[in-house]
């Protein structure tokens, strides 16, 4: 029985030390200063056109593919938040033909809002590879707001003739970085 005092005594100094504890305001209006930035990488668009595929019943023609949808900015959140937007591409040509690729961002009403086009070599043997980085910020990034389809073309530049035996292929592969600000 002599040990129930001497538990009690260790109880009485614990809790006697818990109520001299370290403690301080909290301010909570921390919180009113929370801002996060977060980036996001997306795939944007990905093709691989074999040479064939330039040439309809024995005749050479411009390639063109059907308007995507593009209304990535329906969602509030990501148009009012976004901040920068780049996109990357990456075109590697082993035809030895040159193209012009263009890619056109079109509005609600089908006009064009954004033009972006770049001139790819005809390849020599070795691959051609041609990388282009298009920043939104600002101005451009409200009208890339407004994007709601977008439409690639390619146009093929005089040059050696193109047969269904053809050999070789025009890749496209891009993506796009968005960065947002969250207060």
């Amino acid at each position: 029985m002599k040990a129930y005092p001497t538990y009690r005594l260790i109880g009485i100094v614990i809790l006697t030390l818990f109520s001299f504890s370290c403690n301080s305001d909290l301010d909570f209006n921390q919180v009113n200063d929370l801002k996060l930035e977060p980036i996001f990488i997306a795939n944007l668009s990905y093709f691989d056109v074999p040479a064939k595929n330039f040439v309809d019943n024995g005749m050479e023609r411009t390639v063109s593919f059907d308007a995507e949808n593009f209304d990535v900015f329906r969602d509030a959140f990501l148009r009012n938040n976004l901040k920068r937007a780049d996109f990357f591409f990456e075109v590697t040509n082993t035809i030895n033909r040159a193209y012009s690729f263009d890619l056109i961002l079109l509005d609600q009403n089908g006009q064009a809002v954004i033009t972006i086009r770049f001139d790819v070599p005809a390849s020599t043997g070795a691959p051609i590879i041609i990388e282009k980085t298009e920043v939104f910020e600002n101005a451009r990034l409200d009208l890339l707001k407004t994007a709601k389809r977008m439409e690639f073309v390619l146009s093929m530049a005089p040059g050696p003739a193109l047969s269904e035996s053809s050999l070789g292929s025009i890749k496209l592969r891009s993506s796009a970085t968005a960065y947002l600000s969250v207060e």
